[in-house]
């Protein structure tokens, strides 16, 4: 009977945390519902920036002028409110959470959504401008360059996408290695591998040119090493003192007392 009310508890404090979560973001679509528009001109601007003088996006279905903003803000509300979102998750789990697992689990929390925040920065102000200028600047002559803003906005969230995640790359590392799954020496020993691998990736998930692929490549050895490194720091060294006292203790003879 205690583990029924246990488990229709954690139900319903399921069901709090998730209408708390929805309830934030409609409260975070609202305001970004009416600035859609501006929204997405602010999304758009790394394209309409290489565009020719007089270059401009279109529309090719009839409600795409309507729906794509309010995808654009629909997906602002949630960037905005996932703070809220992950707090609702820890207050969810951290119940039941050892106390290592806690010092463990937020932290990685925190900085995967950093890192995640970062890689949609660095997509958006560094990987799509010189993107859209390699492209345009290979555009033929006589055509003219006029991206719909449905596919405009496909390819930009694809790119936020790969760069988000390629920045977990030094949580994905720390992870592994503070779970025991893979030795940081072994890390260490498969740096070459996984240069090569970056490329490889950055040719699968980036556009077909040469810059894009760099950008992503780079970043994400780079992020790697980051990874090795603070897997490093975080890792515990045994200790040999410890070692030591312990087999000491062990070889003591133990002394027995005769009961009368």
């Amino acid at each position: 009977m205690n583990e029924e009310n246990t488990f229709i508890s954690h139900l319903v404090e399921l069901r709090t945390r998730l209408i708390r979560v929805f309830s934030g973001l409609v409260l975070g679509f609202m305001p970004c519902a009416y600035f859609a528009r501006d929204l997405y001109t602010i999304l758009a601007q790394p394209l309409l920036e290489k565009l020719p003088l007089g270059g401009q996006m279109i529309a090719t279905a009839v409600a795409t002028p309507f729906f794509i903003p309010m995808q654009v803000a629909l997906m602002t509300a949630f960037v905005m409110t996932l703070p809220h979102t992950l707090y609702q998750i820890w207050a969810f789990v951290a119940p039941g959470l050892y106390s290592h697992e806690k010092r463990l689990f937020l932290p990685l929390v925190i900085g995967s959504s950093l890192l995640f925040f970062i890689g949609m920065a660095f997509a958006y102000f560094a990987a799509l401008p010189l993107v859209f200028e390699f492209i345009i600047y290979f555009a033929p002559e006589g055509v003219a360059v006029m991206t719909d803003i449905g596919e405009y906005l496909g390819f930009v969230l694809t790119m936020f996408l790969t760069f988000g995640i390629t920045f977990e790359v030094p949580v994905f590392v720390v992870v592994l290695v503070r779970t025991g799954v893979i030795s940081l020496e072994k890390m260490k020993q498969v740096r070459h591998y996984v240069l090569v691998g970056a490329f490889v990736i950055g040719a699968i998930f980036t556009p077909p040119d040469v810059v894009s692929q760099f950008l992503l490549a780079i970043p994400l050895y780079l992020l790697y090493e980051l990874g090795i490194f603070l897997a490093g720091l975080s890792s515990k060294p045994t200790n040999p003192i410890s070692d030591q006292q312990f087999l000491n203790n062990a070889n003591k003879p133990t002394i027995k007392v005769k009961d009368d």
